[in-house]
């Protein structure tokens, strides 16, 4: 199965509590950071609600 790179393009200070929880979640903490996630239907939904902040690319 494919891998995502998730990388963390803007601040969470000011959004609401759920995209905070979605990045969080997603295993980000600070702008920069960069992550590998599995290829899942989950792992999309996340993506796609907070996809204005990440840097996303197949791996």
């Amino acid at each position: 199965m494919a891998n995502l790179k998730i990388k963390l393009k803007r601040s969470k200070i000011g959004r609401k509590k759920d995209q905070i929880a979605t990045i969080e979640a997603l295993g980000l903490k600070k702008i920069g950071q960069t992550v590998i996630k599995e290829d899942t239907p989950q792992i999309r939904g996340m993506v796609k609600k907070v996809d204005f902040m990440l840097d996303v690319e197949e791996v």
